[in-house]
């Protein structure tokens, strides 16, 4: 990371830590303790077994855009992906962290990385379009429940949070070419000996996009997770006693994921998503508290799964650099 950068994300961070706090101290913490120990042990273990299945939908979502590869890579994909999202949760790397561990986990399994880096534009852009479709719905359900005057004040925080994802979209499917140049940064940094070229990578991504059965699979696979990760969502509500309609959560998830991806320079979105909860929580029905519990379980599970998953990637590189030539 360059120092022109290191500042943004520290103080990016800093607003989000104080807005965490904020999120916290509004509710009460004895009430968030309450909300855990309702959930207990076994709930939280069981929310992030059933939370690896997630992961394993969106390493094959990404799988999908690398089309050729064989079925039994399936587990490297998923592996790979929770590696990724360790890394955009738990480094104060941002974004980039993530894309330079995922894309280092498939690079040092053998896959060529023209291929690796390629596939990962295609990924990212099919996963924020299927994340718009995923938005669009939670704006119109929430635009349905918007019916009492006195809600309308939060009511932009959604169209925000909507419009930002619609833009960036548009931006991934519309401006390749620079996506193309920080895929190619990326291996350069991460690969010096590579001499990747950006004609290879060009052709590579012309190749995969030629595919469109393996595009459309790669959009249908990350919608089917953004859809799971609100089923997952409902089941920590139901686990500690604050059951809503699936539907009503969708809507919620949906509009969550939006400001997190509006708030990508802020590292986990630390304070973005609690704020979120808290404001657009009681628009379905769902009190500060277990809005906010929820947001922290989650957070919890991401350390649970994301740290390992971390850990297992740097022994993987630390003993590549120590095999024999």
């Amino acid at each position: 990371m360059t120092a022109r950068l290191r500042l943004p994300i520290a103080l990016a961070s800093l607003l989000g830590l104080a807005a965490a706090i904020w999120a916290m101290g509004r509710v009460g913490f004895a009430a968030l303790g309450d909300a855990a120990l309702r959930m207990g042990a076994g709930g939280f273990v069981g929310f992030c077994a059933a939370s690896l299945l997630l992961s394993a939908i969106l390493g094959a979502a990404w799988w999908a855009s690398m089309p050729g590869q064989p079925v039994r890579r399936l587990p490297l994909f998923g592996w790979a992906r929770m590696a990724r999202e360790g890394a955009n949760d738990l480094l104060p790397f941002s974004q980039i962290g993530g894309l330079v561990v995922g894309g280092r986990a498939l690079t040092s399994a053998g896959l060529a990385a023209p291929r690796v880096y390629a596939a990962m534009v295609v990924d990212l852009t099919t996963e924020m379009a299927s994340q718009v479709a995923f938005t669009l719905f939670g704006v119109a359900t929430l635009g349905s429940l918007l019916l009492d005057e006195s809600r309308h004040r939060v009511a932009p925080l959604a169209w925000i949070g909507v419009a930002v994802s619609i833009a960036v979209t548009a931006a991934f499917i519309v401006l390749q070419r620079p996506m193309l140049r920080l895929a190619g940064a990326l291996a350069a940094k991460l690969l010096p000996d590579s001499a990747l070229s950006m004609d290879r990578l060009h052709a590579e991504l012309a190749d995969i996009y030629a595919r469109k059965g393996a595009v459309a699979l790669s959009f249908l696979l990350n919608l089917i997770g953004w859809l799971y990760a609100a089923a997952l969502a409902a089941l920590v509500l139901a686990m500690i006693g604050s059951p809503i309609a699936l539907w009503r959560v969708v809507a919620l998830e949906s509009l969550i994921f939006a400001l997190r991806g509006a708030a990508f320079v802020v590292p986990g979105a630390i304070g973005v998503q609690e704020a979120g909860y808290v404001l657009l929580g009681p628009l379905i029905g769902l009190d500060p508290e277990a809005a906010v519990a929820l947001s922290l379980i989650k957070r919890a599970r991401d350390v649970a799964i994301g740290l390992p998953a971390l850990i297992a990637w740097q022994a993987k590189e630390i003993g590549g650099r120590r095999a024999p030539v």
